[in-house]
């Protein structure tokens, strides 16, 4: 039994109370934490809302704290509860049996069951350009959206996680521009020169540099900096040949973001991070996604054609507009006057095609078989014999920055207004703020900086200006900085092990810091910050939970095993259960008790992260609990304690506190390693 479990079963027996002794249903039955231990472990505040629900149906006024009198004899009999009080005007206080469930807590733990027949929760993350390395602006977007799929996972549900591949889009064309007329390369002299890049300087670092390259070339030999209509040209011609398809250019630009791609694939990796499917822009435009949304969105009176004003000749959808800006006016524009069609139109394609409401499909074939067994689908055009069923979601998380939150919001309008029966709700905005570095990150990264950017908060990346830390040199930098810490507190450790240890912490310290801020804030990346041992840090929760595991290797299996005996008799012994209830009162046994509760709120913390989609109070919950057992660590002699009882549920709180922590942590997307 959990605590959500025990909370669930007081609350069916004050509705059956409630209906028992005064006739009346309570819908809504809220349950609270009390300020202070000594005033109990629940509280309820039902009897206010039973006086109205009483009166309404009787028209006979009655007492609040009457009623939690009268309600208190049908919980004092349940099993895990030692007493309930009444408390102020008629808060219905209630006291755990602290032994018993103390009995409950250490037992087999309950796992969370594949839900293979409940609806799909579909979460589309990362969704990078494939024309050049990530950056720490990718790794907050893939880091958000893996921990909310872990959480969604946690909670029991099914889910199925994409990567929206845009190998069509102006930044893949500007790459292939670089390659075609900076480069003078053809297909396979680009694959010659992938074949000689080493991992220290792969393929999308190229690609980063010639990207760079590029925004410069358009701006060559213009006055003012402004973009040169010609080589503009060179971009627009890309851009028709991709859309096409099955020519040369096509050719090339499919192996450029196929190989950007794969190197995405592998720095996300590092960070533990999957996808079921990566979604293929390209395949969206020649199965005839599009045509078939916008047959969709004709018919249904979703878009109107333009005849005059400033949008003559393009297809818009007439909702009001969000800021009256021109800017998010354009947004609107669902088929522009020279008939291409924007991002958002094509977004409500494949928005349709995810919720299972378009009528068509992909095809597809394995991207990436894993050593585990998980296998990574791409989409592709032609049609084949592998049919997975991919799709179907009755609700879409989609990972985006919150810049895009008024073409998501169209999106969506756009999805409900085609098939209003799933309504605007399907369609979840899992909006975000940017990410930037401290100043001082900038410094150890080797980015310059000017007098003026050293007095900034943080400082703003720009891809296209080049300005900008890759994924996979922010991973190495907080990878040297753990290994010096490593070696420092454990030198006895082997080599491999040193570096497979700091490969975790480091994971823990990037991973913990992008997701401690709540998603609407900006965050400022500082490696000193990230990598501490002490604070709100990764490595800090981790470290608690490595501890834990240390004590289990000191007390040895003979210790534990007789403790594990001891809290399994404390239900059936009964001067067992009062000297266990001895130990876990006054003072000390109530913060014993104390971090007990806090460990087992996990699952309802789970829940409130899936409902609120805000992994932040996940976070924060982890490092409540690490901190408290490191208080509790401190304070209680657990491997030497000589008293046979006190031991017992000194290490049986130890192990649930294991138990708990590392699951977070899991969720989280953290590691914990044998020593740090």
């Amino acid at each position: 039994m959990t605590l959500t479990d025990l909370q669930q079963k007081l609350r069916d027996r004050i509705r059956s109370a409630a209906r028992e002794t005064f006739g009346v249903e309570v819908q809504q039955l809220s349950v609270e934490a009390p300020p202070r231990a000594e005033l109990g472990d629940l509280a309820f505040p039902v009897s206010f809302e039973l006086a109205k629900l009483i009166k309404q149906a009787t028209g006979e006024k009655q007492n609040p704290r009457a009623i939690a009198e009268r309600l208190k004899s049908q919980l004092e009999d349940i099993d895990e509860v030692s007493r309930v009080e009444i408390a102020g005007a008629g808060y219905i206080n209630v006291f755990f049996d602290r032994a018993r469930l103390l009995n409950l807590f250490a037992g087999p733990t309950r796992s969370v069951p594949k839900q293979l027949d409940q609806p799909k929760q579909m979460v589309e993350h990362t969704s990078i350009n494939p024309n050049k390395a990530a950056h720490i602006g990718h790794v907050r977007n893939a880091v958000l959206g893996d921990t909310f799929v872990r959480i969604l996972k946690a909670a029991g549900d099914r889910v199925e996680v994409q990567n929206y591949i845009d190998n069509t889009g102006v930044q893949v064309a500007d790459v292939v521009v670089g390659f075609l007329h900076l480069e003078q390369m053809d297909l396979n002299q680009i694959k010659a020169l992938d074949a000689s890049l080493n991992k220290d300087y792969p393929f999308d670092y190229y690609c980063w540099d010639l990207y760079t390259r590029v925004g410069l070339f358009y701006r060559d030999g213009n006055a003012g900096g402004d973009m040169n209509p010609e080589k503009v040209k060179l971009r627009n011609d890309v851009l028709h040949a991709l859309e096409e398809g099955g020519n040369e250019i096509a050719e090339l630009a499919d192996y450029v973001a196929t190989r950007n791609v794969e190197c995405i694939i592998d720095t996300m990796e590092r960070l533990g991070i999957r996808y079921d499917l990566l979604a293929r822009e390209s395949d969206i435009l020649h199965l005839h996604f599009w045509e078939r949304a916008f047959q969709l969105m004709k018919d249904k009176g979703v878009i109107r054609y333009e005849t005059a004003g400033r949008h003559a000749g393009c297809w818009v959808m007439p909702f009001e507009s969000h800021t009256g800006t021109d800017e998010h006016e354009s947004d609107k524009i669902i088929v522009r006057s020279n008939r291409t069609v924007t991002y958002t139109g094509k977004d409500i394609a494949y928005q349709l095609w995810k919720l299972g409401k378009l009528g068509l499909d992909f095809n597809y074939k394995v991207f990436r078989d894993y050593p585990d067994g998980h296998v990574l689908w791409v989409t592709k055009t032609e049609p084949g014999t592998e049919r997975p069923q991919f799709g179907g979601g009755v609700t879409v998380y989609n990972v985006i920055d919150s810049r895009q939150s008024y073409p998501q919001e169209i999106v969506a309008r756009g999805v409900a207004a085609v098939v209003p029966e799933i309504g605007e709700d399907a369609s979840v905005h899992f909006s975000y703020e940017m990410v930037a570095l401290s100043p001082a990150a900038c410094e150890e990264l080797g980015i310059e900086l000017s007098d003026e950017d050293r007095s900034r908060p943080y400082i703003e990346m720009s891809g296209r200006k080049g300005l900008g830390v890759k994924a996979d040199d922010l991973i190495n930098q907080l990878e040297a900085g753990a290994l010096t810490e490593v070696e420092k507190r454990n030198p006895d450790l082997s080599e491999n092990d040193k570096k497979a240890t700091a490969h975790e912490v480091a994971v823990a310290a990037l991973r913990y810091f992008l997701l401690k801020f709540t998603r609407n804030t900006v965050i400022a990346f500082d490696f000193k910050e990230a990598l501490s041992f002490e604070g709100e840090t990764g490595p800090y929760c981790q470290y608690a939970a490595v501890r834990t595991n240390s004590i289990f290797r000191k007390l040895g299996n003979e210790t534990v095993a007789a403790a594990d005996a001891l809290i399994e008799q404390v239900v059936s012994d009964g001067a067992l259960q009062a000297r266990v209830a001895e130990v876990l009162s006054g003072d000390s046994g109530t913060e014993i008790w104390s971090l007990l509760m806090l460990s087992q709120q996990l699952e309802e913390v789970i829940a409130q992260c899936r409902n609120s989609a805000e992994p932040a109070n996940l976070a924060k919950y982890t490092f409540a609990l690490a901190r408290s057992f490191s208080r509790f660590y401190h304070d209680h002699r657990i491997i030497t304690e000589e008293d046979e009882v006190r031991r017992g549920v000194l290490i049986a709180v130890t192990k649930v506190i294991r138990t708990q922590l590392t699951n977070a942590l899991a969720i989280l997307g953290i590691n914990v390693p044998e020593q740090m």
